[in-house]
């Protein structure tokens, strides 16, 4: 089975979906692994270490058309997709309702496509996840984003000047990104409180060494799958009145809150901004799904009233280096399990791929999206 990785195209895109250790891999299980010139350099992964891990370094030109099986970390562009042949896959984390015009060019060119983003959050699936592994360097790079943008030290200090208290840190959101933010942080030194809808992570952010701040749901169903989910208006209105409450006397807030599929909730409202003590800092790394943050500017820093606001994205491509590799054997995590006979045998019957499969046979097969793409087309 030929097997391609190209170079990713998407602007501030440095990351690569496969790096030596997971090419080796694939090249051991059978597959011909042909990598585009320089799809590693941004990740610090160079040509050479590439061929000595058995693959074919060639450029660009003609890759996409060649493979079997093409692995991305990002969604490719409409025109990158028609380039495809019919019937050949494609593996990635494609966040389908971001790029829906690219999902229509990969259901019209015949492409097989699977996105990782879209497995259930199951024991079977950890090592497949790449939203996890992702979302942990995403957390870590908050905290240290959130450490430098302070005016102040982080950790109590003692000294003969006098002493310096610590840093308070409240981080809104205890998912991956979430639990390794409050890690971060007290590693630094912190203080840190954290908050989640969901109850149940309660013992997860204690052993982490973060204190929870929560409040008791409404009676009702909680859907399960271990993603967060919206909250009814008086489970909103609650939480809105603890986060102004708490987070008011916080030296950094730290957002984390992202829900599948769409917009990122708002948390943090002007109110609560301007509530802040002039050299706060705002950390939203719910950025990428258009900020937690009433006032955040996605990409972008804003001061308010003395408060920095950071709103970063697509922070793991700032460490490309352990987000490549990382990500590179979540793939390979998932193709060695349906691998057989040198190539990629996908069973349509299996929980894993009916969850991620995007687009199949000329057509858009995964629900959401296929919703996604008929609200866009209403009018």
């Amino acid at each position: 089975m030929r097997v391609a990785v190209p170079k990713e195209t998407r602007p501030g895109e440095t990351r690569v979906a496969a790096d030596p250790d997971a090419v080796r891999r694939l090249v051991a299980l059978g597959a011909k692994v042909a990598v585009g010139a320089g799809a590693g350099e941004a990740a610090h992964f160079p040509d050479a270490a590439y061929a000595a891990a058995g693959a074919s370094v060639v450029p660009d030109a003609g890759l996409l058309e060649t493979a079997d099986l093409v692995l991305r970390v990002t969604a490719p562009w409409p025109e990158e997709a028609l380039r495809l042949r019919p019937g050949t896959f494609l593996l990635g984390s494609l966040f389908p309702s971001r790029h829906l015009d690219t999902v229509r060019a990969l259901a019209a060119a015949g492409v097989t496509a699977l996105s990782t983003d879209c497995l259930p959050r199951t024991t079977r699936a950890q090592a497949m996840d790449t939203l996890s592994s992702q979302a942990n360097i995403t957390g870590y790079r908050g905290a240290l984003l959130a450490a430098l943008a302070l005016p102040r030290y982080v950790p109590l200090f003692m000294t003969a000047a006098g002493t310096t208290p610590q840093a308070k840190v409240f981080v809104i959101g205890a998912g991956v990104a979430g639990l390794q933010a409050i890690a971060t942080a007290r590693r630094l030194g912190a203080a840190v409180s954290a908050t989640d809808v969901r109850p149940e992570v309660k013992e997860q952010i204690a052993s982490v060494g973060g204190r929870y701040v929560g409040i008791d749901l409404a009676p009702g169903p909680r859907p399960g799958g271990g993603y967060a989910a919206d909250l009814t208006a008086e489970d909103r209105a609650r939480q809105a009145q603890l986060l102004a409450e708490h987070g008011a006397g916080m030296d950094a807030l730290i957002t984390t809150a992202l829900i599948g599929g769409v917009r990122a909730p708002r948390l943090v409202d002007r109110d609560l901004v301007e509530r802040l003590r002039p050299g706060s800092v705002v950390v939203d790394l719910g950025a990428d799904g258009g900020g937690n943050c009433e006032l955040s500017r996605p990409g972008e820093t804003v001061v308010h009233g003395g408060v920095r606001i950071l709103a970063p994205l697509n922070l793991p491509a700032t460490m490309p280096q352990h987000a490549s590799a990382l990500f590179g054997r979540n793939l390979v995590h998932l193709l060695e399990a349906f691998w057989a006979d040198g190539a990629f045998r996908p069973d349509w019957e299996d929980d894993l791929l009916r969850a991620c499969v995007l687009t199949r046979e000329g057509g858009v097969v995964h629900g959401p999206t296929r919703e996604a793409l008929r609200a866009e087309a209403a009018p």
